[in-house]
């Protein structure tokens, strides 16, 4: 494990503080790699599906040609440029958990629980990108570059490429946490448990510059391919502080910095990426602790979870041992993993790999040489797909993982008590409100509608006294019901008069509500709207059978415009905290045709 921290090979040149003997560093790709860190966990090579999907998303996107406008503008996510060129842009405000603007820098906070002897392994992950100019023989001799050029029928086209670098540490914790070494303030502080200098590591990293000559076609002192590519410097700060727990655990930070400083001032984005960190993501790993989820902590580590500062960058668990995280600038789930049945990366992780692979393989034959000609990675997904079998592209339509064994004291119940039921929290109770939507001065038995043992209302007419068994193409399964793809299952839904029980409390449109989405099972941006206030704009029954409602955010300046749209948030009613304030409904924003059966369909529902 002791070992000196400096080192230089051919891909990277590392380097680090003197006062850090502990420090292993390597810029080893792959575990069979001799200059692997040993000991790393086996989790970090699980892992390596999920994160080349992070490290290659929008690489390249369908068509994979160079002429298609999507790929005029590359290289979106995570990327981490000079500090001199950010400084020079116009501020995109505040640094959020998504790397989808440029920054100079990321940050990933996560909780480590330790009871001993612990090390800490870091695998830094980025492209470097590569200039790749195609160049032709001049009749003076010399060189000249140019866009495209037809090698003995091979097209070849001057595009920028980018390569992987990877650079991996270990460290043990306790040095991390040991504040001896701080010379800022050892000599001037008692250095508390939570002080932020305490054990801090800083490692300079440099991927080198370089130049590569291909010579093509037959003749090689005709035309050639040359890629360039230039230096890339950064910084890597580690540090653990003890967090507000009543077990051991810590507070492990992560700062990842672009540090080159000779980028001249004023120059374009296609030159400063050339000295970026592209796509740049982490992988932590530990031995003799585990980590803790931030999306679903245990409730004696909530407080602590809470106060991860992430920037530009999110970490989830990447491993069932629980002792991998990956720090992505894509936000993802816990337990992220890539579908087994996907054939290859097309650049595209949350796109359906059917239809991508559809619409490639009905590229012209023009098309496909071009995006041939475009990048070799490009190269390959065409070829791929091309030689797909049959087989293979029948794996790809589909496939259920979400089969489990039914609890017979919940068959019968909406697929949202059952969702209720399995998270322990109170049961919503779906009701239909009456036209004009639901009284607020009402109890909530009231709400719910007549009963049934009182007959019909002799106010109401007798089409709506009609029982659910006399609907045309009724399902006796849905419990006489019309089925979902029948006419009369349209008319019979009004997202903007229906409501939904909540905790004894109706929800329905003008309701204003606390959002709280589950932990698990919803989308992953959802959690960043926890604890927000919401006002209810409808609510949505989806084929399942399931009521969704959908909100707008309290003092979201875009929210009339989302509300002209119809585009909201949508979540489940027990995901819902209705407030004491009923409603705040405003009778004359009514929709002037939401009395017209034939445009009450879900064409808005989630």
């Amino acid at each position: 494990m002791r070992a000196t921290a400096a080192m230089t090979t051919a891909g990277v040149t590392t380097g680090s503080d003197p006062r850090w003997p502990g420090v292993l560093v390597s810029d080893a790709v792959g575990p069979d790699d001799p200059r692997a860190v040993v000991g790393a966990p086996a989790g970090f090579d699980a892992a390596r599906a999920v994160a080349d999907a992070v490290l290659y998303e929008g690489y390249l996107l369908y068509p994979y040609r160079r002429s298609a406008g999507k790929n005029r503008v590359r290289w979106q996510f995570g990327v981490l440029a000079p500090p001199g060129w950010i400084a020079e842009q116009p501020s995109s405000g505040p640094a959020g958990v998504s790397g989808s603007a440029d920054g100079s820098f990321q940050q990933a906070e996560c909780l480590v629980e330790a009871t001993g002897p612990a090390t800490v392994f870091l695998r830094l992950r980025f492209l470097q990108v590569i200039r790749r100019r195609v160049e032709r023989r001049a009749a003076d001799g010399r060189f000249t570059p140019v866009d495209e050029l037809d090698v003995d029928g091979t097209r070849e086209l001057t595009f920028d490429e980018a390569r992987p670098r990877e650079f991996d540490l270990a460290v043990p914790l306790s040095d991390l946490t040991d504040i001896s070494h701080c010379s800022d303030c050892s000599d001037r502080c008692d250095c508390s448990d939570r002080c932020d200098c305490s054990g801090r590591l800083s490692i300079p990293l440099l991927a080198p510059g370089g130049i590569e000559v291909e010579p093509l076609g037959p003749r090689p002192q005709a035309a050639r391919v040359v890629r360039h590519w230039w230096p890339v410097a950064a910084a890597v700060h580690l540090s653990a502080t003890r967090a507000e727990a009543p077990f051991r655990l810590y507070r492990l930070r992560v700062v990842v910095e672009n540090t080159v400083a000779d980028l001249a001032a004023g120059r374009p984005r296609a030159e400063a990426l050339r000295r970026s960190l592209v796509a740049a993501h982490s992988l932590l790993g530990v031995r003799g602790g585990r980590f803790l989820s931030l999306l679903d902590p245990p409730v004696w580590a909530a407080s602590a979870a809470r106060g991860c500062e992430n920037l530009r960058v999110f970490p989830v668990l990447a491993a069932a041992a629980r002792d991998v995280m990956l720090c992505s600038p894509i936000i993802l789930y816990d337990d992220p993993r890539t579908a087994p049945e996907s054939p290859g990366d097309l650049f595209d992780a949350t796109e359906i790999d059917e239809i991508l692979s559809l619409r490639t393989r009905a590229l012209t034959d023009e098309e496909k040489r071009e995006a041939r000609a475009t990048d070799r990675r490009a190269a390959e997904i065409i070829d791929r797909v091309d030689g797909l079998p049959r087989a293979m592209l029948d794996r790809l339509h589909g496939a259920v993982r979400s089969l489990r064994p039914v609890d017979p004291s919940t068959a019968a119940l909406p697929s949202t008590d059952v969702e209720a039921q399995d998270t322990g929290r109170p049961r919503p109770r779906l009701t239909a409100a009456p036209p004009g939507g639901p009284n607020p001065h009402v109890g909530a038995d009231a709400a719910a509608g007549p009963d049934p043992a009182a007959g019909p209302d002799p106010a109401v007419g007798a089409d709506a006294a009609v029982g659910a068994d006399s609907v045309v193409g009724s399902d006796p399964a849905l419990g006489g019901q019309a089925a979902w793809w029948e006419p009369e299952a349209d008319r019979s839904v009004h997202p903007d008069r229906d409501s939904v029980l909540v905790e004894g409390v109706t929800v329905a449109r003008g309701s204003r509500v606390r959002l709280r989405p589950r932990a698990r099972g919803s989308d992953a941006h959802d959690m960043f709207l926890a604890g927000r206030l919401a006002r209810v704009e409808a609510i949505f029954l989806d084929v399942d059978g399931s009521r969704h409602a959908a909100v707008t955010l309290d003092g979201d300046e875009t929210g009339d415009l989302h509300r002209a749209a119809g585009r909201y948030f949508y979540f489940a009613p027990d995901e819902l905290d209705p407030l004491a304030d009923p409603t705040d409904a405003d009778p004359t924003d009514a929709d002037p045709t939401e009395d017209d059966p034939t445009n009450n369909d879900r064409t808005g529902a989630p």
